[in-house]
């Protein structure tokens, strides 16, 4: 058994209550870390861990499997994206409370334990963002209102931040207070508790957002249902930043350009506003061009 490993704690990785779900591709120093914080500090009410790692080569599945007996992974053959390898986590999940959670974090001493106490206390609340906290030990800015046409214009104009509290600021809430407890339109999905039965039935996650946006269409999709989420800044966590996405750069500069077009056709674009959406969308395109420095495929390339 590993150290710090004992009966009690595979106890409670095996009726859960709390369902971890973890995307891993070729961030084992990081997930290992991840991993280790969860077995350090877990909530007072059963959990368990799973794992998919998406076909990575720097033999994170095997360590896994070797390091952390606990955890259930799946160990995939083919990197098939953030949204579907979270759709497989939540098929093999069973707890009433699902967080997903990206692997280059780590909780800390309270963190999963006042989340769900948060989230239980607000019976009408289907998900919960936290407070996350950089290297450097300063709050990241995680919370970002929903993407409609004025708010990208203004984010993509600059105007978003000259004029923060009308439309044109809407999307990066540049004047959101994470000193406060509050509702939160979408938090970032490096942290995210799910009440279970706040979640759509089936797969949750949009397979046509497969890195980007999945979140975001899913806490919109529950918007719409009915079920507000909620930024607590008392949950606090370590997050170091973007470590798979950063390994294909240019890459991720189109896939999160072409998702967000995507959101956009989705939830937003009608007949009438068609033209509109489509002018958007190349001042978005024209955006991926010159933050990529170039064109690019995206994910599946």
């Amino acid at each position: 058994m590993p150290p710090g490993y004992n009966a009690s704690a595979r106890e409670k990785f095996t009726k859960a209550m709390l369902s971890v779900l973890i995307v891993n591709w070729n961030t084992w120093d990081f997930l290992r870390a991840c991993l280790e914080s969860l077995r350090r500090f877990p909530p007072d009410e059963p959990m368990e861990i799973v794992v998919v790692d998406n076909a990575s080569a720097d033999g994170s599945a095997e360590r896994v499997r070797e390091h952390f007996p606990e955890v259930r992974l799946l160990a995939e053959t083919d990197n098939h994206g953030y949204a579907k390898g979270n759709n497989l986590a939540y098929a093999a999940s069973s707890g009433e409370w699902v967080l997903t959670l990206n692997p280059d974090t780590e909780v800390l001493e309270d963190t999963l334990q006042s989340a769900l106490e948060t989230l239980r206390a607000f019976p009408k609340i289907g998900a919960l963002g936290a407070r996350q906290i950089g290297p450097d030990g300063r709050t990241q800015r995680s919370i970002r209102g929903f993407p409609n046409f004025w708010g990208i214009f203004g984010d993509l104009t600059r105007l978003g931040r000259l004029f923060p509290r009308s439309p044109l600021g809407s999307y990066r809430l540049t004047a959101f207070d994470y000193e406060r407890l509050q509702p939160a339109p979408q938090p970032m999905g490096t942290f995210l508790l799910f009440r279970r039965e706040a979640m759509p039935p089936g797969p949750p996650f949009d397979e046509r957002f497969p890195i980007f946006f999945n979140e975001v269409d899913l806490l919109y999709r529950m918007r719409e249902a009915g079920w507000e989420t909620l930024y607590a800044p008392q949950v606090r966590l370590l997050h170091h930043g973007g470590e798979s996405t950063k390994l294909v750069r240019k890459s991720m500069i189109w896939e999160s350009h072409r998702s967000l077009v995507r959101f956009l056709q989705k939830h937003h674009q009608t007949r009438w506003n068609a033209p509109a959406i489509g002018l958007l969308s190349g001042l978005i395109y024209l955006a991926a061009f010159v933050r990529a420095k170039g064109t690019h495929a995206g994910f599946r390339a």
